[in-house]
C-alpha cells in the first residue's frame, strides 16, 4: 500500500500563513519558512501592542484630567484631586472623568470643588 502524505492539510496551513503575511516585503511574503517566522513575530508584537495601548490611553486620560484640574484650581494637581475625590467617596473612573472634563467643564468644576472641600 502506498504511503499517504499530508499534502492537502499542509498546503492549507501554508496558504493560511502566507495569507497572514500579505503586505510584508521581499521573501517574507512568499517563502513559507520566512513568512512563518515573520507572522509569528508580528503576532508577538501585536499581543504586546494591545497591552501598551491600554497604558497609553490611561496616561492620556490622566494628562487631560491634570490639565482640567489646573484650569479650575491653580494650586491643585492630579494627585491631590484624586485624593480629594477618594476622601469625598466619589468613584468615577479616569476615562469618564476625562470625557467630563472635555465635554462639560462646569460639571468637572463641581467635582473639583467637592474634592477641595473633602481635603479641607
Amino acid at each position: 500500500m502506498p504511503r499517504s502524505r499530508a499534502k492537502v492539510p499542509a498546503h492549507a496551513r501554508h496558504k493560511k500563513i502566507l495569507k497572514q503575511a500579505k503586505g510584508f516585503r521581499n521573501r517574507r511574503k512568499n517563502t513559507f519558512r520566512i513568512a512563518h517566522q515573520s507572522v509569528w513575530e508580528a503576532g508577538q508584537y501585536a499581543y504586546v501592542g494591545r497591552k501598551v495601548k491600554k497604558r497609553k490611553f490611561r496616561s492620556l486620560w490622566i494628562q487631560r484630567i491634570n490639565a482640567a484640574v489646573r484650569i479650575h484650581d491653580e494650586n491643585m494637581n492630579y494627585s491631590t484631586f484624586i485624593n480629594g475625590l477618594t476622601k469625598a467617596g466619589i468613584e468615577v473612573d479616569r476615562k469618564v472623568m476625562s470625557d467630563i472634563a472635555i465635554k462639560d467643564p462646569d460639571a468637572f468644576g463641581a467635582l473639583v470643588a467637592q474634592a477641595k472641600a473633602a481635603l479641607a
